[in-house]
């Protein structure tokens, strides 16, 4: 079956059984491969996306839930040549150790930022909690959504996600 799909900013037709989860038709279909397959059952977040602007783990997302509905993965926020902001502050606070969970929790952490940009430490690691992260990179990686808050708030126009 056809299912549309707004990814990232663009339109597109995908041919998967509607019950496919989203991961698998980013990764397979779409070659998007930030979002990464970690537990497949919903508990460790390093698959989450954002799908209209709210953290969503799509490893157990059905595609059929997101037709006419924007998705955004990690390649969204930026490129290589000109990160997003919360790209660059995971660059600048060195947030990844092996970087396996860091696109789960730049998209957790960008969704938490997009609604409120003034979130506090305490309110970043409340939201942050359902990622796991096995490297002990967390110091880094609150201080880098800080850092990201900062920017988005000097510059609300860099928000960075399509």
């Amino acid at each position: 079956m056809a299912v549309t799909l707004t990814v990232n900013g663009r339109t597109q037709q995908v041919e998967a059984d509607p019950e496919t989860p989203l991961l698998y038709v980013l990764r397979d279909h779409l070659e998007l491969n930030g979002a990464k397959y970690g537990c497949g059952i919903g508990q460790c977040g390093s698959c989450t996306v954002m799908v209209d602007g709210e953290a969503v783990l799509s490893c157990v997302t059905p595609v059929l839930l997101l037709e006419g509905r924007r998705v955004t993965t990690v390649e969204g926020l930026g490129t290589l040549e000109k990160p997003g902001p919360m790209q660059q502050a995971f660059i600048e606070e060195q947030a990844a150790q092996c970087g396996y969970c860091i696109p789960g929790m730049m998209m957790r952490a960008q969704a938490l930022l997009q609604a409120d940009p003034s979130a506090n430490e305490a309110a970043i690691r409340a939201h942050l909690e359902p990622n796991l992260c096995r490297c002990g990179t967390h110091m880094r990686i609150i201080k880098a959504v800080m850092r990201a808050g900062e920017i988005m708030r000097q510059n609300p126009q860099s928000g960075g996600a399509s």
